[in-house]
């Protein structure tokens, strides 16, 4: 058997533990949310984008701030209303009398982290100005393409779509998130220690950013090295296959969501600092991957629901 590269040499050991100490301290600000903190970096370094899903006051924007904070990237905050125009968030282009030309004037979609908050608070139409940034990393004004900086990583919050003011993501753009998660009430002995200490967001304001732009283009380089064994990527497919004819399944994953998972497993294999991916690996991302992309019949109920039954029904060879 050849031997499995090596790649969690491809980082420096200060690197190593500048990774270890920004989840340490996103994990200090955002208490007992060790899993949703480690599916958060995931995202960022996986190159994708992440969606928060929960009720109001539960931590929501309160992570992202914390991930901005760590990161120390260029950081913007939109928060989404149903009045918010599409321009608003991408720039316009505005007639310079005396130069006489149209000059284009960035919107806050250009920074390394742009945090969406309440997302589905705005119409159809403005929630989709994202989808060409998200995409492509790129937005065009009047013809003219203009590219976002790098790292480039969207972190949006929703209130869950039965709440009044809400309006539901289009299923493109949910596809274009690699992840879902949901943070959920805290533990007893986090909530006493919230409401006992000191405010979140002073914290915030107090907390060091421990890893720079070219860190996390470092990382996202060694996460493409990750080795995936072809027994592993049969696993997927099997996931991906299943999911086509799943009992309750109207609308299965796309090889994209395929390609999503493997790319995470990646992230969070080296993550735990292993240079090979593991089943246990995919299967503790296949709910905040599949579940948001999975089309469920009326009576089927929700995609989390189906995506750990049908993980259930895919044996590991």
């Amino acid at each position: 058997m050849s031997a499995l590269p090596q790649t969690t040499n491809m980082l420096t050991d200060p690197l190593r533990e500048s990774l270890k100490r920004a989840q340490a301290q996103v994990n200090s600000l955002v208490l007992g949310k060790a899993q949703e903190v480690r599916l958060a970096f995931v995202a960022l370094l996986s190159d994708g984008h992440l969606l928060i899903e929960d009720l109001p006051g539960l931590g929501k924007t309160t992570l992202a701030h914390a991930l901005a904070a760590t990161l120390g990237l260029g950081f913007q905050r939109l928060q989404f209303t149903s009045d918010l125009l599409p321009a608003d968030i991408i720039g316009v282009s505005v007639y310079d009398a005396q130069a006489r030309r149209f000059e284009f004037h960035a919107g806050p979609v250009f920074a390394n982290i742009v945090l969406a908050d309440e997302i589905n608070r705005a119409p159809p139409r403005t929630q989709s100005a994202l989808l060409e940034a998200m995409a492509e990393h790129q937005v065009t004004v009047d013809g003219n393409t203009h590219p976002l900086p790098q790292p480039f990583f969207v972190i949006a919050t929703q209130n869950p779509v039965d709440l009044a003011g809400t309006y539901p993501l289009p299923d493109s753009q949910l596809d274009r998130f690699l992840l879902r998660l949901t943070l959920g009430y805290p533990g007893a002995e986090a909530e006493r220690t919230l409401l006992t200490g000191v405010d979140r967001r002073e914290l915030i304001a107090q907390a060091r950013p421990l890893l720079s732009a070219d860190d996390v283009l470092q990382l996202r380089r060694a996460v493409e090295a990750v080795h995936a064994s072809e027994a592993l990527i049969g696993y997927v497919h099997a996931l991906l296959t299943r999911s086509r004819q799943h009992p309750g399944v109207r609308v299965g994953l796309s090889p994209r969501a395929g390609l999503a998972l493997l790319r995470a497993a990646r992230a969070y294999a080296l993550l735990l600092g292993r240079n090979h991916v593991l089943p246990e690996d995919v299967q503790a991302l296949f709910a905040p991957i599949a579940a948001h992309r999975l089309v469920a019949e009326a009576e089927a109920g929700n995609g989390s629901a189906l995506a750990k039954s049908i993980l259930l029904a895919v044996p590991v060879d």
